[in-house]
């Protein structure tokens, strides 16, 4: 049966969408715009799965609109571009991040951070200039203004890559951002999950000393011999947090559940950082500690595109890739409910364009 989404834009295309809080995905038919002049469609390889889109499926954050079309970590092949794209021709391998669109004229976006922009369009659940929600890919098809399209490095695997659209540019970021991207520099990494693993694995190549804190000792020897970490902390072991206090030049949290900054700041060296890239409902700050130290708690986006493409450049001459688990599109559904469970090593990322098929 036709959907309204069907009539809004004139190129046919399929998906696997959440229809309500349910959070349950189903095929779905719906529409994407013609190619404009600066546009660049492109046929999704493989896409992958991040634990954001289960927040959104599920409406948890109360800003969903139904039916959403989750994915932006998107890899691709060009199969057709406007007749102004400079950058791009049929046949390349391209990338669509978190980003789609910005104001372009704002200061954060004159220095290529358009993740700042007051007006930045994300390639998922929000509205695009046109007024028409945008999809992600979890879709056969996207269609993007080529300023938002990355280039994909030559001989670098497209599948077990996806996931550096947002988990990777997270990381890679505040590691570039805040000075922790020197040898010998202390990072320490929170949570060996989706990010914490490709912390591990950016920071090391860029030749910090890299210590994982984490709440299970059975990640230890992964995050060390596996990984490369330096060091292992049990975050609940508090002869060893003790041990380890005023040692590390910064940290970054990848841990999206609540829990106790306290332990972590007293980890930081005077003036160091406590990066948060994971998304807690609340968080207490321990005020002395910041005060007494110099230490700051920040956050951060994902990075504009020019530092996404750095990023993806970077991770392909240094060999960095996630570790993933390939799976199918009607697969979705059991795997978000692993991912619910933290049942994943460590992202998932699904073969688009060998499963999503006409229903």
């Amino acid at each position: 049966m036709a959907t309204s989404l069907e009539t809004q834009h004139p190129v046919k295309a399929l998906a696997w969408a959440a229809k309500d809080p349910s959070g349950v995905f189903a095929p779905l038919k719906f529409s994407r715009r013609a190619t404009g002049e600066h546009d660049v469609q492109f046929r999704v390889s493989y896409c992958g799965i991040c634990h954001s889109d289960l927040h959104l499926a599920k409406n948890e954050w109360g800003s969903t609109i139904y039916p959403l079309i989750p994915g932006h970590e998107i890899a691709g092949v060009v199969t057709e571009v406007g007749n102004k794209v400079q950058k791009f021709k049929p046949g390349d391998k391209v990338a669509v991040g978190c980003i789609v669109g910005s104001c372009r004229e704002c200061e954060e976006c004159k220095i290529n951070e358009e993740s700042y922009c007051p007006k930045h369009v994300l390639s998922i659940n929000a509205r695009y200039y046109d007024g028409t929600v945008t999809y992600g890919g979890f879709s056969n098809l996207m269609v993007t203004n080529e300023d938002f399209v990355l280039r994909w490095p030559e001989n670098f695997p497209l599948d077990k890559g996806a996931p550096l659209l947002c988990a990777g540019i997270t990381t890679y970021s505040p590691l570039r951002r805040f000075g922790l991207d020197k040898p010998g520099v202390n990072v320490g990494v929170v949570g060996l999950g989706g990010i914490g693993h490709l912390t591990v694995k950016f920071a090391k190549a860029l030749g910090s000393r890299v210590t994982v804190i984490s709440t299970s000792i059975s990640k230890k020897k992964e995050a060390i011999e596996t990984f490369g970490a330096d060091e292992f902390l049990v975050s609940h072991d508090q002869e060893q947090m003790q041990a380890a206090q005023g040692t590390l030049d910064g940290i970054i949290d990848t841990v999206s559940g609540d829990h106790s900054l306290q332990p972590l700041v007293n980890l930081l060296k005077p003036h160091g950082k406590l990066i948060l890239v994971g998304l807690p409902t609340k968080l207490e700050v321990p005020v002395f500690p910041l005060i007494l130290g110099g230490k700051s708690i920040v956050g951060t986006a994902s990075g504009g595109v020019k530092e996404t493409q750095e990023m993806l450049d970077f991770a392909a001459k240094h060999s960095i890739l996630p570790d993933v688990e390939i799976i199918s599109m009607d697969y979705v559904n059991t795997a978000m409910h692993r991912i619910e469970k933290n049942d994943v090593k460590y992202r998932f990322v699904i073969d688009v364009g060998n499963s999503l098929k006409d229903e």
